[in-house]
């Protein structure tokens, strides 16, 4: 990512409140910038092929193909067709969790305490699962299209003995992680806490996202070369817009 912010084109900023879920379409070439405007942020996120929503956010091969369990600069994200649909650009915390999944709401009333939008109205503590179905509703999807998602911002590791463990130092207000889009993608985001969050509140971490113009990416990139995995989906997403004859 070259430059700062004074140096590039921002095209939307929008603040994900606690709770908060928000969808919607992102063209390839952008940047997308998420700052935790708080200690201990969780923003969850998926991702869809925009011009075919069968395409989706592969968990399985994004970790395989690149050796590892969580992601940081220099990753990127792998969509089930083999593609890439974001690189990791920029990153100030080393990790995300990729491994522990989205809260649900038998888990946000056992932890938080049961709560309800008629007695509560907005400020009702939502789940993860729920966010995402509505606005996999919103955008012609169903629950049966809902998988694995990446948690920005937290830190979960597995000790040898296999238990998995969540960083609750990891995340700092201002950390920040920057993706830039290789494809066209329906990005979903759900501001709600992390499954293996011991805190017996609700976390309440508002998150800015900034959406900016990227430049084009050649074959020199850090994420291109960060792994021959990498160089070979990276092909296979140029490809397929070549065939689109974009």
């Amino acid at each position: 990512m070259k430059g700062g912010a004074a140096d590039m084109n921002m095209m939307w900023k929008k603040v994900l409140r606690p709770g908060e879920k928000w969808s919607g379409n992102i063209g390839r070439g952008k940047f997308v910038r998420f700052t935790a405007l708080g200690d201990n942020a969780n923003v969850s996120l998926l991702m869809y092929n925009m011009l075919d929503k069968s395409e989706r956010y592969n968990m399985p091969d994004t970790l395989k193909a690149q050796y590892t369990a969580h992601l940081t600069k220099g990753n990127v994200i792998m969509s089930d067709n083999g593609r890439v649909f974001a690189s990791i650009v920029r990153d100030s915390l080393g990790w995300h969790d990729t491994i522990s999944g989205y809260v649900t709401r038998a888990e946000v009333d056992r932890k938080y305490g049961k709560t309800t939008y008629q007695n509560e109205r907005n400020e009702w503590n939502r789940s993860g699962a729920e966010n995402f179905e509505t606005e996999l509703v919103r955008n012609g999807m169903d629950a049966g299209d809902l998988v694995p998602c990446i948690n920005l911002f937290s830190k979960v590791y597995v000790e040898e003995d296999g238990g998995m463990h969540y960083d609750a130092g990891h995340c700092k207000a201002g950390a920040e992680v920057t993706l830039r889009t290789e494809m066209d993608i329906i990005l979903i985001l759900s501001n709600t806490p992390n499954p293996m969050d011991e805190s017996d509140s609700y976390p309440s971490v508002p998150v800015e996202i900034e959406v900016y113009d990227a430049p084009p990416v050649d074959v020199a990139d850090e994420c291109v070369n960060n792994r021959p995995e990498n160089y070979r989906a990276f092909q296979n997403t140029w490809e397929y817009y070549s065939l689109l004859g974009k």
